[in-house]
């Protein structure tokens, strides 16, 4: 599924100049049996094999919340990677676009 391109997300340049790589930011919301199943780990480091930085936690309500940014086409690659490992657990996805992180590095969980 191309994630980024049906939700209409909006790609920024990330510095000046034509070369610079157009990067966007969106934070997943997922639903289903993602706690206490190993959700997090699997997700920081399926994420860490892409050029994409952020986190991810649990949410109070049972849901886990991801933050990833990158260039669209990283995104895609690492969520449907993700659906992959984990797909048995995701019984929904919510996403939406945020803002840019400047200076943010790799992939963690947050707690």
């Amino acid at each position: 599924m191309a994630f980024a391109r049906v939700l209409g997300v909006k790609e920024t340049m990330a510095g000046s100049g034509n070369n610079q790589p157009m990067l966007t930011r969106l934070a997943i919301i997922f639903s289903g049996k993602v706690q206490g199943v190993g959700f997090r780990a699997t997700t920081r480091d399926v994420m860490r094999g892409f050029a994409v930085t952020g986190w991810v936690r649990n949410q109070p309500d049972g849901s886990v919340r991801a933050e990833v940014q990158g260039e669209a086409t990283a995104i895609e690659a690492a969520l449907a990677k993700l659906r992959e490992r984990t797909g048995g657990y995701i019984r929904g996805e919510q996403a939406y676009t945020l803002g840019l992180e400047a200076d943010e590095e790799g992939f963690e969980i947050h707690r």
